[in-house]
């Protein structure tokens, strides 16, 4: 899969990480993913509107130019039809700007968080001492962050204070700086958690940060 982030910008948000995690002691995992889900009814979404115009154009020609109407221009507005759908589902498929205007706002959200659910387990973030463990994901088609932090430190979190650091990783999301909006979501979230008092347990889950293609 493309790298979203350069080895420079891994490095500094290693170091990031494990200031976060010495400040409030508890542990943070990061992630990138390139997206939560196939979507597969994209493509036909797009479909449906691209035959839906063409469709469309050729009704109101055959309107305005009666004189038009013959079996070879019947096939000929079946043809430019079809193509100019299959012409939207192919622009779905490799643009993935084009791609996110049919995607429902509640699916990606449901999508991307049970991604990151999946990921909280098949990494085991749940095994920091104390239970203390926070997954940090961005999955970048959908433009959705998903925040989990484990039982053992879910208290010190409110949804209030888990939507202030998403909304401080949006404008660098938005531009495409990926390694700029962790950074700030770290800055946000250690400032919202605060100093603990508890000794920092060092590093227990790994400081690498996960990149996946997804689904």
């Amino acid at each position: 899969m493309k790298q979203h982030l350069s080895e420079q910008e891994q490095q500094q948000l290693d170091r990031r990480v494990a200031e976060f995690e010495k400040r409030t002691g508890s542990q943070v995992v990061l992630a990138v993913v390139e997206r939560s889900d196939s979507y597969a009814e994209l493509p036909w979404k797009a479909f449906a509107l691209g035959a839906g115009l063409a469709g469309g154009a050729v009704t109101v020609l055959d309107l305005l130019r009666p004189d038009w109407h013959s079996a070879a221009m019947v096939l000929v507005s079946v043809t430019v039809t079809l193509l100019c759908g299959a012409a939207f589902a192919l622009a779905c498929v490799g643009v993935p700007v084009f791609a996110r205007l049919f995607l429902d706002g509640n699916r990606a959200e449901t999508e991307t968080r049970q991604y990151a659910e999946s990921l909280f387990l098949s990494r085991e973030v749940f095994a920091a001492r104390g239970r203390t463990g926070i997954l940090l994901m961005v999955s970048l088609f959908e433009h959705q962050v998903v925040i989990l932090p484990d039982r053992g430190i879910a208290g010190r979190l409110d949804r209030d204070e888990l939507g202030k650091v998403i909304g401080s990783m949006a404008a660098s999301l938005s531009s495409g700086q990926v390694a700029a909006a962790l950074e700030k979501g770290l800055e946000t979230l250690a400032a919202a958690l605060g100093t603990s008092a508890a000794p920092a347990p060092g590093s227990e889950l790994p400081n690498t940060i996960i990149q996946e293609k997804g689904v």
